[in-house]
């Protein structure tokens, strides 16, 4: 089993986002014995911004509501996904990278427009696949 945590600062957007979006993504592609988390370096149990829930809908991925979760124990088993290279400094872990690391940067769309949010999870989406990817390629599956 895989555990993967994507981590942004408030984990209102941009890393649960990923979370529901490795979910599909994964199921789609069949990879199994993958489990994908969120959290935010700075989270206080916010709700999930509006304009994730609109970006999520409107790609067809999950769009409950949720409450943030703070990052409070690094675990040495799980891989660690951050949306940006500045936030690796927050997770003291060997397994940990960014999204930068894998197919560039993600924007933060914390305050703007609907159009952002969902810039947002496009670009989410390339660094999922991207990650799926590596997972399929280490593992040997076709």
């Amino acid at each position: 089993m895989i555990e993967i945590c994507f981590i942004c600062t408030g984990n209102t957007c941009r890393s649960v986002m990923a979370e529901r979006i490795a979910k599909k993504m994964a199921k789609s592609k069949k990879i199994k014995d993958v489990k994908f988390s969120s959290a935010g370096v700075r989270a206080n149990g916010e709700n999930i911004t509006k304009g994730a829930v609109f970006a999520l809908k409107k790609l067809g991925y999950d769009s409950r509501k949720r409450k943030s979760v703070q990052l409070k124990n690094v675990k040495p088993n799980v891989v660690y996904v951050t949306v940006t290279n500045d936030h690796k400094k927050f997770v003291d872990s060997k397994r940990v990278l960014s999204f930068e690391d894998l197919a560039g940067k993600v924007c933060d769309p914390y305050g703007q427009g609907m159009d952002v949010y969902e810039t947002t999870a496009r670009q989410i989406e390339k660094n999922v696949e991207m990650l799926l990817n590596k997972i399929e390629n280490l593992r040997g599956v076709e």
